[in-house]
């Protein structure tokens, strides 16, 4: 708390230098301009001296303005409006004239028309400069948020009349995306995200969860938000009966994916009663919509997602704010990659082009926007808002889960969760503030950066088929690259949306999960079929290093021929064990898949230090089984029921969040679930939902 006061001081003083430096340059430049304006006792003077006296009558009309200013303007309000607005220009002069006669030595001097123009060009200067460096500041915004927050529930107040009944809570979910349990506890525990740990201190409970096989924001968020990630066997694949490739990330892909979710579950979604949606990849049935990739896609004014980046910019003070901390974090980002380069950094990827730009796109104006929509939901009283803050997980594949980079980002996301808890303070109804991620980060060496060559090549050289001498690159995770393109209206499609006709497989990576399909074998091909047109391919695969496991039509496959039947109980328990505990049963699900491909891998995982390869450019990865990126974290206040313990699943954390929402709106007991699918995260009829939208 200490640091923290220090910091606001030391900020709060540098601005004051910076404004006084400003406003000393501003007076010199007018006074080599204006001719009755002078700062010289005689054509002697060093430019030292001159430098001085205006320093010292920036200085005193600085100090003059925010001592006598208040008082005349208080003592004047009784004057007309037009008088007083003449008047200004007039005292500002006053007081400047005031001012010079307090530079030493008589150096300052001006006529009385001249001093109201200086008075005039110095204040607006110094107000400018003054907005442009408050801007960037928690502090500042927060107190022009308070602002805005007395009026409107001054507002309310006066609408609802005396006797209003009292507002039952709102529900406040935010997504740090990426982040894992133990990256978040440990960030508590050694002061890095102090507002985090105050939470803890004063009563929020934390516990891990376990994600599903596909461990990526598409198949987690849809299960939390939609109560179902059936058929989602990774962040992309391949359909075999309309050739496309799905991508989670891409607006079409999104849109496809929800409305199979809503279709499975008869339900619109987990924010269907006055909820709103920000910065994620679906709209959890929320008709408050921003940077919402599910519904970018659309044209005309039915698309609202677009719309919060409008909002938001059309404040200048918000546009001055978010530009400055732009430039900013592509200078930081440039920095920091140029010192991993001369240090020596390993494992490190490619971080030119530009990555500089998609990162503060990510960091500062996705988070900015997404923040101050989310503010505004707290001041209109909205019931359910669920946010994604994607900042950690888009430095994390560039950086690593644990580098000095993604501590600095996790140290500033704490402070917009400080921003935000501050002003549910203010908000017209109480919030319950739910802290939680979609997944986590496991470190190590790309699969191309320690082997050589990319899944790809592999696949091909264990089918006989030509590979390129020069091992080429697999394209980063693109799910900032996404919504930079959803913002600008551009298309966003992968490069093998539609693979071409022919024999060849379709290869994709999703983190260190790849997925291998055959377009010329209809439906889903056997172990025996793929053998019979590629004999060395599951061999050459099973038992490359770099390979764990495979899954080929319900049997799992090892080094050195180890065989487990999914069917047979015990089998693949034993052979998954290293991955994890329940690593048997997400494996289990995703072979029930209609979509899953015909040959699944997993890259290797070495439990001892939690390293895996991703097939894709990234040193931070997620996607498959293997570490930390399996376990993300729920936090929430203690006033809520808690969990059942062994949280497995993304549709099991839905039926957690659907079950606090009505708690918040009805008794505080919890109200029994009588699906039994709900014990096992698996997806369920509408009766469920119906019951959470009568409690409502």
């Amino acid at each position: 708390m200490l640091r923290g006061r220090w910091r606001t001081t030391g900020g709060a003083l540098l601005r004051l230098i910076v404004v006084w430096a400003v406003s000393t340059l501003t007076m010199l430049a007018l006074a080599g301009v204006l001719p009755d304006f002078r700062l010289q006792s005689g054509d002697d003077d060093s430019i030292t001296q001159i430098g001085l006296a205006a320093a010292w009558g920036a200085g005193a009309f600085g100090l003059l303005g925010a001592l006598v200013w208040p008082l005349l303007v208080r003592a004047l309000l009784l004057v007309p409006a037009l008088v007083l607005g003449l008047l200004v220009f007039f005292l500002n002069g006053s007081l400047l004239l005031l001012a010079l006669r307090l530079v030493p030595d008589g150096r300052g001097e001006a006529a009385p028309e001249t001093a109201v123009v200086v008075a005039a060009v110095m204040s607006a200067v110094a107000s400018a400069t003054s907005t442009a460096l408050a801007v960037r500041d928690d502090e500042a915004y927060r107190r022009r948020l308070y602002r805005l927050a007395d009026r409107r529930r001054r507002g309310q107040r006066r609408a609802a009349g005396p006797g209003a009944a009292r507002t039952a809570p709102g529900m406040l979910f935010l997504q740090l995306d990426g982040v894992g349990y133990e990256v978040l506890r440990a960030a508590a525990a050694d002061g890095l995200m102090p507002t985090v740990a105050g939470w803890l201190d004063r009563g929020h409970r934390l516990t891990s969860w376990r994600t599903d096989w596909s461990s990526q924001t598409g198949a987690s968020q849809l299960g939390i938000l939609h109560g179902s990630n059936f058929d989602v066997p990774a962040f992309r694949w391949y359909e075999k009966e309309t050739g496309e490739v799905m991508v989670c990330n891409r607006p079409t892909s999104a849109a496809e994916l929800q409305l199979r979710a809503i279709e499975r579950t008869r339900d619109g979604g987990l924010l269907t009663l006055d909820g709103a949606s920000r910065g994620n990849l679906f709209s959890g049935g929320a008709d408050q919509l921003a940077l919402v990739l599910s519904v970018s896609a659309r044209r005309g004014r039915a698309n609202r997602s677009r719309a919060g980046y409008f909002a938001y910019f059309r404040d200048p003070a918000n546009a001055v704010r978010t530009a400055l901390s732009f430039v900013a974090e592509v200078c930081r980002e440039i920095g920091q990659s140029l010192r991993a380069r001369l240090r020596g950094d390993l494992p490190r990827v490619a971080r030119a082009g530009l990555y500089p730009l998609i990162r503060a796109f990510a960091t500062v104006v996705e988070r900015d926007v997404v923040v101050a929509a989310v503010i505004g939901d707290m001041l209109a009283g909205r019931a359910a808002v669920y946010a994604d803050l994607v900042a950690y997980d888009e430095v994390a594949h560039h950086s690593g889960p644990a580098g000095r980079d993604t501590r600095q980002v996790l140290a500033r996301l704490d402070r917009s969760l400080a921003l935000l808890s501050r002003v549910a303070e203010h908000a017209p109804r109480e919030y319950r503030i739910v802290l939680l991620s979609d997944h986590g980060q496991s470190p190590g060496e790309t699969f191309l950066g320690r082997y050589g060559l990319t899944l790809k090549d592999l696949v091909r050289a264990g089918c006989g088929l030509p590979v390129s001498r020069r091992a080429g690159r697999t394209h980063s995770g693109a799910e900032a690259r996404a919504a930079v393109l959803a913002a600008l209206h551009r298309p966003v499609e992968d490069e093998e949306a539609r693979p071409g006709p022919g024999p060849d497989p379709v290869v994709l990576p999703s983190g260190n999960l790849g997925l291998i399909s055959f377009p010329a074998m209809a439906g889903r091909a056997t172990r025996e079929r793929i053998e019979r047109a590629h004999p060395a391919l599951l061999t050459t695969l099973a038992n490359h290093p770099g390979v764990g496991f495979l899954l080929v039509d319900g049997e799992v496959l090892g080094p050195g021929g180890a065989v487990a039947r999914l069917a047979v109980p015990g089998e693949a328990e034993e052979l998954l064990a290293p991955f994890g505990p329940g690593a048997a049963e997400a494996v289990r699900r995703t072979d029930a898949f209609p979509h899953v491909a015909d040959i699944m891998v997993n890259s290797a995982y070495d439990p001892a230090t939690g390293a895996v390869h991703a097939f894709e450019e990234q040193i931070g990865s997620h996607g498959g089984l293997g570490g930390e990126q399996g376990r993300p974290f729920l936090m929430w206040p203690a006033v809520l029921s808690d969990p059942a313990p062994g949280l497995v699943g993304a549709e099991a954390v839905h039926d957690v969040l659907r079950r606090w929402l009505r708690e918040a709106d009805g008794p505080q007991v919890p109200l029994e679930d009588p699906r039994p699918e709900a014990a096992t995260g698996g997806s369920f009829p509408s009766a469920g939902a119906s019951v959470q939208d009568e409690n409502h």
